[in-house]
């Protein structure tokens, strides 16, 4: 695995969702809880009250993090998303959407709508580096 490795974390909460739900989710699958969150708040478009989560994983227990992900998703999901690495990697930074809803169901997707936006920030000096990088992060452990 990768030594230095990042993983933000936004989610916008809108005012009919249950943020309780919420971190229930992130804690049962991905073992983060509340206090790994920084909570703001403000209005939408329509001055809707909408709450935005962020949070900065770093070091093992972002390692630990990916590792939980990876052990959610199917082998075509990984497979996915070592297909696409050059497309959504910019500025050694892995972009993944993954569903808010189907997380609360108890189930990791890829989305584009409504998503969970993470960020896999890892150093990669050599941009022809990046797929060889973030496919070995991307790679189970056995």
């Amino acid at each position: 695995m990768i030594e230095k490795i990042e993983i933000t974390i936004d989610v916008i909460v809108h005012a009919t969702e249950d943020i309780k739900k919420i971190f229930q989710a992130f804690e049962e699958m991905l073992e983060l809880n509340e206090d790994d969150f920084s909570i703001q708040k403000t209005t939408g478009h329509f001055d809707n009250p909408i709450i935005i989560l962020n949070s900065k994983i770093v070091k093992k227990q972002a390692q630990n993090l990916i590792e939980k992900i990876l052990d959610r998703l199917s082998k075509e999901q990984i497979d996915q998303m070592v297909e696409e690495i050059e497309e959504r990697t910019m500025d050694s930074r892995f972009h993944m959407r993954l569903g808010k809803q189907e997380m609360v169901k108890g189930n990791l997707v890829f989305v584009e709508k409504d998503p969970i936006k993470m960020k896999i920030h890892t150093p990669v000096y050599n941009k022809k580096e990046t797929v060889k990088i973030f496919t070995e992060i991307f790679q189970k452990a056995n």
